[in-house]
């Protein structure tokens, strides 16, 4: 049995693979104050169900990424440390944050695993050491759940059921607000919800495009 995202509420949705959630996540005090449910999704099933090509796939692009994370980490004055190896396989945090109940305290943690202290979670190795960071003694038996596995199985399906398309996003009157620059944007919609009816915004919102699809 899943449970089904309630879109009535406010989410925020993220995976572990992404710097720019984790960012996000440290500036949680700048968030407008909401309850925003945390769901955490699979990146890569995002990009295969609006088939995009995923950014680390493109060299050029994926240095700059790396680059500008690291520059907006620097900016905003938030500990930043690659893991080893980028991208790697966000499966393993992934379920054990849902086992966990996706708490605000437990996600933090484990994004402050990866991109503060550069650890891999993904090995047996890096896995251990996250479950005993976060003192949780049967970690891999939590992930070998069928119920678990579902559950994220199910929020990547529903998420992608209201458009999400990537990382980190914020879902707010039934609008997606997504990238960690996207901040002062979602606090301006936070106050002033009715600047998405205006006149300008609906029309772009509604601009056709002037190409024919391939």
């Amino acid at each position: 049995m899943t449970d089904g995202i309630d879109a009535t509420q406010p989410l925020w949705f993220y995976d572990f693979v992404s710097p720019f959630s984790y960012l996000l996540l440290e500036q949680h005090d700048k968030w407008p104050e909401l309850p925003f449910v945390l769901t955490p999704v699979l990146l890569n099933d995002l990009y295969r169900h609006w088939g995009q090509r995923v950014a680390y796939d493109v060299p050029a692009k994926r240095i700059f990424t790396y680059r500008y994370a690291l520059f907006r980490a620097e900016q905003l004055g938030i500990p930043f440390r690659m893991p080893p190896a980028h991208p790697f396989d966000s499966t393993k945090p992934m379920l054990l944050s849902i086992a966990l109940g996706s708490d605000l305290q437990t996600v933090r943690e484990i994004f402050r695993f990866i991109w503060r202290d550069g650890r891999d979670p993904s090995s047996a190795d890096g896995f251990a050491a996250l479950c005993e960071k976060l003192n949780v003694p049967n970690g891999q038996e939590l992930i070998e759940r069928e119920a678990t596995r579902a559950q994220l199985m199910r929020n990547s399906t529903d998420a992608i059921a209201i458009g999400v398309f990537g990382v980190p996003t914020f879902w707010l009157n039934k609008q997606l607000f997504w990238g960690e620059d996207a901040l002062p944007m979602v606090l301006y919609c936070a106050r002033t919800p009715n600047w998405l009816d205006s006149k300008e915004v609906k029309r772009i919102t509604s601009l056709p495009s002037a190409l024919s699809k391939a």
